[in-house]
């Protein structure tokens, strides 16, 4: 009996051993990795997988469907967010066999690549021709994936830009002419349980309004508490952002969906405050920060940071090209801790 009672033992222990040793493996593994692909000078994807292990970086990005990145993402054990271009909305949201066709050549001929998120469509916006077309264009992604037994999740990305009211974070809510996009895609996560994709920049708010959202503010540095909104307690921009938006999906029977923030980041050059040290400090701030989530939310958050590297033909304002983490040639620009 008392071999038998140490035999169970140990294996209740081995079992919570393995249970810990989980939970630690995903906490590390929150935040990812964006890989856009706007510039002639890129790595190849084969290597660009490799600097992803290299560097533990467990989750990656992409905002469109290539054959050789999903090759190269092969049998390896990063997760992948797949995107859907706007470019491609119509004809999905007009065919469900155009839907089924992009869901056998990205998705089911891919068995071995560990696809966590389809995100159709980017920061769409009021006035956008693609922006009728994104719910049914998910609605058609999501019955192939049904039909599948896949279980991947479908969704959205949204920017900031959306809430009309951010301060105090208790009292956000969406600019009414984002309605006409965010009210059924909230309506269509919320049938089919998945989370809202968000990018989320503290830059662009230090950047226009460096008065009331400082630096140190932006970046995570900021001693003490900011500001209290009942009983919340506020240190940097980011969570009030967050909260906020927590704040508005409220307003619109969304208080039960889950965020995933899908773009963060800081520029190394190019703007106000953009500059190597600047970045390492707001990404490695960052990477912490999100295991805690927010005032609001204190659940672990999951994250991918923008972007791996400058992308040169990145249209727009100088600071555009200047986001990476690595330069082209896969040297790092600073130090990223990922766990």
């Amino acid at each position: 009996m008392a071999k038998s009672t140490l035999t169970v033992n140990m294996a209740s222990l081995l079992l919570i051993f393995g249970m810990l040793m989980a939970t630690i493996y995903t906490t590390g593994a929150l935040t990812g990795g964006c890989y856009g692909r706007l510039g002639d000078n890129l790595p190849s994807p084969s290597q660009v997988v490799s600097l992803f292990n290299q560097n533990n970086i467990k989750r990656m990005r992409v905002y469109d469907a290539r054959t050789d990145v999903l090759d190269a993402l092969k049998g390896s054990d990063i997760e992948l967010i797949i995107g859907v271009a706007n470019s491609d909305l119509q004809k999905l949201a007009s065919s469900q066999s155009e839907a089924d066709s992009w869901v056998q050549s990205n998705i089911k001929n891919y068995g071995s690549v560990k696809f966590r998120y389809i995100c159709v469509g980017n920061e769409l916006k009021p006035g956008m021709t693609e922006s009728q077309y994104l719910v049914p264009a998910m609605k058609t992604i999501q019955n192939s994936i049904n039909s599948a037994g896949l279980g991947i999740k479908v969704s959205s990305a949204i920017e900031t830009g959306a809430l009309a009211k951010s301060y105090p974070p208790s009292e956000g809510y969406f600019n009414d002419n984002y309605l006409d996009i965010l009210n059924p895609l909230i309506d269509f996560l919320n049938s089919n349980g998945s989370p809202l994709l968000v990018n989320l920049y503290t830059y662009f708010s230090h950047k226009d309004n460096p008065t009331d959202v400082p630096l140190d503010y932006s970046i995570f540095t900021h001693n003490g508490v900011k500001f209290t909104d009942g009983s919340l307690q506020y240190t940097n921009v980011f969570d009030a952002t967050l909260d906020a938006m927590y704040a508005a999906l409220e307003k619109r029977n969304g208080g039960s969906l889950n965020i995933v923030i899908s773009e963060s980041g800081w520029p190394t050059a190019g703007g106000l405050d953009a500059s190597v040290d600047n970045a390492k400090t707001y990404n490695n701030n960052l990477i912490q920060h999100v295991k805690n989530g927010s005032p609001k939310k204190p659940v672990n958050l999951e994250t991918y940071i923008f972007a791996m590297f400058d992308e040169n033909q990145k249209g727009g304002d100088e600071y555009e090209k200047h986001w990476g983490l690595f330069s082209a040639d896969q040297t790092a620009k600073y130090q990223t801790t990922f766990n």
